[in-house]
């Protein structure tokens, strides 16, 4: 199956999506760089919001992520995944941000394959505070392959 036909069996949903006021996915060259893409969820990691469901919003981010790359691209067939930076909502405290953002990587590699165009370069950062109180925020670049 390609990486689109298993998006779509994973349920990722895509649609067409307004202009707003940043560019959700640029393409320059051959990269698809993406803004910050935030989670549905709220709150701070450490504090009221479990790794476990960090690790679903990391995920939630990513489905967002690649909406907005299909937007630009059409379609997730031929793209090679190059580069996430997860940033975590934490609790002075919390040292888990790396499985928090595993959750944006295993859907990735669920897609692209773990160790093919799936096979990725991570930053999983804690911050003091996210725009608007999300838990977590994700960024991602890819290539169109040629």
């Amino acid at each position: 199956m390609t990486p689109q036909q298993i998006a779509e069996q994973l349920g990722i949903k895509f649609e067409k999506q307004p202009v707003t006021y940043l560019n959700l996915c640029v393409k320059s060259g051959n990269q698809l760089m993406t803004s910050g893409h935030v989670s549905t969820l709220k709150g701070k990691l450490g504090a009221g919001v479990t790794t476990e469901e960090g690790y679903a919003a990391a995920r939630d981010c990513v489905a967002k992520i690649l909406n907005s790359v299909w937007n630009v691209h059409g379609t997730l067939d031929g793209l090679r995944v190059l580069k996430v930076l997860g940033c975590v909502n934490s609790a002075p405290d919390f040292i888990e941000h790396h499985l928090v953002i595993n959750g944006a990587s295993d859907l990735l590699h669920e897609i692209f394959g773990k160790t093919g165009d799936g096979y990725h370069a991570r930053s999983a950062l804690g911050f003091a505070a996210l725009p608007t109180g999300v838990a977590v925020e994700v960024e991602a670049i890819f290539e169109i392959k040629a």
